[in-house]
């Protein structure tokens, strides 16, 4: 018996190819066929796309309520507390109005895409799909816009994007003058709260001041330990006096009288001030002064507070009416879009490329099993009694 020689990757090869010589004609038949459909399919029949693109800035973001308050009150982490951002919502808003439908629909309409796509279907949401195949818009590195359109007209292309631009801007400034007055209504009305409770805090300070006689507390309570001070020095230096004058004299001299008299005017003068009968003058009573200074502190505070609330608010309603009124352009070309006659699609070296390839191994492919299933055949084997068999039932089923 003889033992059957292994074939090698070169072996392999060799029988392919000869076996694709052998059927030369049906491999040039099956490769130039197919070829020659889809090069006519290419070039005349599909139309080529052609595309136009324009980079456009994101709107320039406003400074926002959680910026005002750290500027105005030192808070580092001020944004964090109040749960305000700082990021740009307005490039959403835009990236949003480009990939609207109300903006596709506009251009549908003004376009007459209907006709020139030939759409026959029922269902609008198909149409708005067919366009959004041909539309898109990405971010840049640079966080700029990109937006492109494909079209089989290179004109329409740019025309599209130019509509695009000045729909999307108009939307954006209409979105803006809303948001815009809203906001300045808001702010105006907790400006008119904010007003009321300045004044009725000052007021109520202002009272709180007169009641108390209490204008500059860490003045006041330093003038008061100096007056308190300076009695008591002299009350000690008259009593030296008293006990000098006492031991030279006696009592019933007239300058002990003086000195005693003197002595009752300093004690009486001290116990007024301990008492604070002297407030008239801006003197503090001591057991009170810790108390009435935490409450002048507080109520400070509390207008300080008011009154950086009511510059914010003021500054935000002022920037919200700014914004109400204008409209300028908000959406700046960098590279405006431009008439392309370079083909987009279809890449027909690509594809005819891809369709000899196929077709090739397709042929090759069916050279190669015909001539195996005769070598089949020739040594009897069960796949020959098995594709007989098929063949025999595909042809019964054929009658």
């Amino acid at each position: 018996m003889k033992k059957q020689e292994s074939i090698g990757f070169v072996g392999i090869c060799l029988r392919i190819l000869n076996n694709d010589l052998k059927h030369f004609k049906s491999v040039v038949l099956f490769v130039l066929i197919p070829t020659i459909i889809v090069f006519a399919t290419v070039m005349w029949i599909v139309k080529p796309k052609y595309a136009a693109s324009a980079v456009v800035t994101p709107p320039a973001s406003t400074q926002s309520m959680s910026g005002a308050l750290s500027g105005l009150m030192g808070g580092a982490g001020m944004n964090s507390l109040l749960g305000l951002s700082m990021d740009n919502d307005d490039a959403n808003a835009v990236w949003t109005i480009f990939n609207s439908w109300e903006l596709h629909d506009m251009v549908i309409d003004n376009f007459e895409l209907a006709k020139h796509y030939k759409f026959k279907g029922k269902f609008h949401a198909d149409l708005l799909k067919e366009f959004r195949k041909n539309f898109g818009i990405d971010y840049t590195k640079e966080d700029l816009f990109y937006i492109f359109y494909k079209d089989t007209d290179p004109k329409r292309a740019v025309q599209v994007i130019q509509f695009m631009l000045e729909k999307a801007d108009s939307a954006f400034n209409a979105f803006k003058t809303k948001k815009a007055r809203q906001s300045r209504l808001y702010f105006q009305s907790r400006l008119d709260s904010c007003e009321n409770v300045l004044d009725s805090l000052l007021k109520e300070f202002v009272d709180f001041q007169v009641a108390n006689n209490v204008y500059e507390p860490g003045v006041q309570l330093s003038a008061t330990i100096k007056y308190l001070s300076e009695l008591q020095a002299m009350r000690e230096e008259v009593g030296i006096e008293m006990n000098f004058e006492k031991l030279d004299r006696g009592e019933n001299s007239k300058r002990y009288q003086e000195l005693s008299n003197r002595a009752k005017g300093v004690n009486s003068a001290l116990g007024g001030a301990l008492k604070g009968k002297h407030s008239d003058i801006g003197l503090m009573e001591l057991k009170k002064s810790p108390e009435l200074y935490a409450e002048y502190i507080r109520r400070e505070t509390e207008i300080r507070i008011q009154e950086s609330m009511y510059k914010i608010l003021r500054q935000q309603s002022e920037q919200m009416r700014l914004e109400e009124a204008k409209t300028l352009t908000n959406l700046h070309v960098l590279e405006p879009p431009w008439e392309n006659n370079k083909k987009f699609s279809p890449k027909r070296g690509l594809i005819l490329v891809f369709t000899v390839f196929i077709s090739f191994f397709l042929a090759s492919f069916f050279c190669n099993f015909v001539e195996f299933m005769r070598s089949e055949k020739r040594a009897n084997t069960k796949i020959a009694a098995e594709w007989n068999f098929f063949v025999q039932k595909v042809c019964f089923w054929r009658k």
